[in-house]
């Protein structure tokens, strides 16, 4: 095993919960869009909160780690057009959080479950509007072969992992939703945006595995 891997291994073991949120206490950590609030006064959306989960996919690369994002169609209902982790609702029939984001990242993207080795669970994050988001983090086979589902992805991409654990790149920006001002993480990568949701978790991502590293100095694979 190349050492860039196994700091990411460790780092994972160390930062993230091997076990999913139970249903018991689903708001366990109640961070999202609405903690963003530099003055305090946005509203955590009430629950009920409607459960989901995404699967947040690392692959080891020649030239260093990247993380696996798509791009949503543009005729979908919700978040067209937007930056994304495949993910959806936590079906009846899921049996956890990490089932419904294997389920829909092979739905999305053809990504085989049994090409991800999971590797543990993030807090939930509640987005702004209600959702209870479970991230779910894993290590993707680098031989595999996606083949993204057009009428949900209109792209997928990777963005290398030095760029998305960099603390720098990231910032704090507002808009008027449904009469209030909502706050959001957002950080580019190239001409594509990356922010709400998504943002929030890759920096939540951020601080629980890489807290101590300076900006872009996550190593590349040894090659």
């Amino acid at each position: 095993m190349n050492a860039p891997l196994a700091d990411f291994l460790a780092r994972a073991a160390s930062g993230l919960s091997p076990d999913p949120p139970g249903p018991e206490d689903p708001t366990s950590n109640p961070r999202g869009d609405h903690s963003l609030d530099p003055d305090g006064a946005a509203v955590m959306p009430p629950p009920p909160h409607r459960r989901a989960a995404v699967l947040v996919p690392v692959v080891f690369r020649a030239d260093g780690p990247s993380l696996i994002l798509t791009m949503r169609a543009a005729n979908l209902r919700d978040h067209s057009g937007q930056v994304a982790l495949p993910g959806g609702k936590i079906d009846p029939s899921d049996p956890g959080p990490a089932d419904a984001a294997l389920r829909e990242a092979f739905e999305e993207i053809g990504l085989p479950p049994a090409a991800v080795r999971l590797l543990g669970y993030l807090d939930p994050y509640l987005s702004g509007t209600g959702f209870l988001v479970t991230p779910v983090i894993g290590l993707i086979d680098a031989g595999t072969r996606l083949t993204p589902n057009p009428a949900e992805v209109a792209d997928v991409f990777e963005v290398p992992l030095a760029v998305l654990m960099d603390r720098e790149r990231y910032r704090l920006r507002s808009r008027s939703w449904q009469g209030r001002e909502r706050w959001f993480y957002a950080l580019t990568f190239g001409e594509r945006l990356i922010w709400g949701v998504t943002a929030g978790i890759l920096n939540n991502l951020r601080e629980r595995l890489y807290p101590d590293v300076a900006p872009g100095d996550v190593r590349p694979a040894a090659r």
